[in-house]
């Protein structure tokens, strides 16, 4: 039986006490050159790269590959020089000059929902391909699907923790890559790896796929049990 959905996995950059941003939701830079050469290799060999509003409007990142090699490679392969540019917006809130849509050629996805403003959704659908997906929360499930009936079979999620949580929480992740840095950042609202409500019980399990030193930092990549 083919997959209904893709091969997922989340790839995140960690201070040593957890934390993927500060308390004011901003990114900070955890990891080095290394890391930032290794992320760009996943993005570059995925087909598409999925994150969520919280990102978009506290980082604004372009999920652009940035070697200028990978770009070339894709592009020899007959791909786009960057892989799908997903967001998983609810009410529709990316902002009309977000990076996504400035910066590097490529498809760019917006799922919704059912209850985003009609307007919004409008004017982002001058930039993006809109999926609507779900009443009030995008269903994360029958979106998977959906992508993977569009050619989508590998694709690299970058967060937020709330976006995490979502798929963790469905059984929708097959891997996760950490980089785990040697600094603390602190906070009890800082977000981290995975925020939402939690488990209380039938926690997420992970088997271990390696673990290595990398830089001032340790990355670890695991399976997650009972995945693809």
């Amino acid at each position: 039986m083919p997959h209904k959905r893709p091969f997922v996995f989340i790839n995140a950059a960690m201070s040593a006490d957890g934390k993927i941003a500060t308390i004011e939701r901003r990114q900070t830079r955890i990891s080095g050159s290394l890391d930032f050469d290794r992320m760009d290799e996943l993005r570059a060999s995925s087909d598409a790269v999925m994150v969520g509003i919280g990102t978009v409007l506290s980082d604004n990142p372009s999920l652009t590959v940035k070697s200028q090699m990978r770009r070339e490679k894709r592009r020899a392969e007959g791909r786009d020089e960057n892989p799908v540019r997903i967001v998983v917006d609810s009410m529709a809130r990316t902002p009309a000059d977000a990076d996504i849509f400035k910066k590097g050629a490529g498809k760019k996805i917006i799922a919704v929902t059912e209850m985003a403003p009609k307007e919004k959704v409008k004017q982002l659908a001058q930039n993006a391909e809109i999926i609507v997906s779900g009443e009030t929360k995008v269903d994360l499930e029958k979106l998977l699907s959906e992508l993977r009936a569009r050619g989508i079979s590998r694709m690299m999620v970058e967060g937020g923790a709330t976006l995490n949580w979502g798929l963790v929480s469905m059984g929708l992740v097959d891997e996760i890559y950490t980089f785990v840095g040697n600094t603390i950042i602190g906070g009890k609202t800082a977000p981290t790896l995975v925020d939402g409500e939690g488990f209380t019980s039938d926690f997420c399990k992970l088997s271990l796929i390696s673990c290595e030193r990398l830089e001032d930092g340790v990355l670890v990549r695991w399976k997650v049990s009972g995945a693809l």
